[in-house]
């Protein structure tokens, strides 16, 4: 890569993110870090990203919201977003499904456990590396 592409990863988990962010770098994508949804908001806004990696369970304001409001800015829309779950298929006792995951305008799926191998080749996918 000639100019370092940048990504935001917002996760509400530090370990998985750090995690993600680590095989990121080593990538050679310049990584930053969010810890819920409305400091993601804050992180695109001040300097927007690449790609985006999001958690969808998280406090404040969930993935699919970011998501939402996101691609429904002429700004933002054209940013491709990677939805990261653990909700499993199966579970109805929570207001997140994987149905709810899917009709997003999220560019890619990935169900937790996802690995940071996997993520990092959704992103250069996405990308086009």
């Amino acid at each position: 890569m000639s100019e370092k592409k940048k990504i935001l990863v917002v996760d509400d988990e530090p370990d998985f993110a750090s995690l993600v962010q680590g095989n990121l770098e080593k990538e050679g994508f310049e990584v930053d870090v969010a810890y819920n949804g409305v400091e993601g908001i804050e992180k695109v806004h001040a300097a927007p990203p690449d790609a985006i990696v999001l958690d969808v369970m998280m406090p404040e304001k969930d993935g699919y919201k970011v998501c939402a409001e996101l691609k429904a800015d002429a700004r933002y829309a054209n940013i491709p977003i990677i939805l990261l779950t653990a909700v499993a298929s199966h579970v109805t006792s929570t207001r997140y499904s994987h149905a709810d995951g899917m009709s997003t305008e999220a560019d890619d799926y990935l169900p937790k456990p996802a690995s940071a191998e996997q993520i990092t080749e959704s992103v250069k996918g996405l990308l086009g590396l």
